[in-house]
């Protein structure tokens, strides 16, 4: 039972970082090279909405595959289970803060495209959106640091 949980958090781990590079690297690009750029915007805005409720689910589910094989709470508190929750805190805070806030800016200018480029609204947009690419980074950074973390521990209990 011990392996198939530990397998669980690799998956989940694994899932979550294959969604955010997928996202970032192929999404995103090929979207904003093919569609209009409020068109882009739309398509990326709701994948990264799926993307950041199929994240916090993940990193529940690493958490409690977690605490189910270990029988203990002190496993939350080991680094690689810190850096997943860092990333369910910076995930949920992009979700619900920032993409919240950056959704109802686009409502509101109607249209990116058509938005003047010295417009308040614009430029708000835009430090919006680079902390969300901040954070989406901090999300890829902590989880390469999670598995890393997870490979480790799981050698180190081997050897």
């Amino acid at each position: 039972m011990s392996t198939l949980l530990r397998a669980i958090e690799f998956l989940s781990l694994s899932l979550w970082l294959g969604s955010d590079l997928f996202l970032s690297f192929v999404v995103a690009p090929g979207a904003f090279r093919i569609l209009s750029r409020d068109q882009a915007g739309a398509m990326v805005g709701f994948s990264l909405n799926r993307m950041h409720l199929g994240g916090i689910v993940c990193g529940l589910v690493i958490l409690a595959a977690r605490l189910a094989r270990t029988r203990t709470f002190a496993s939350l508190a080991t680094p690689a289970a810190l850096c997943v929750v860092l990333m369910i805190a910076l995930t949920a805070i992009s979700q619900y803060a920032v993409s919240t806030k950056m959704a109802a800016l686009r409502m509101h200018m109607g249209s990116i495209q058509a938005t003047a480029a010295d417009s308040p609204l614009l430029a708000a947009f835009a430090r919006l959106h680079a902390i969300s690419v901040s954070m989406e980074s901090a999300v890829l950074l902590a989880g390469l640091a999670a598995i890393y973390l997870l490979v480790r521990e799981l050698a180190l209990k081997i050897s």
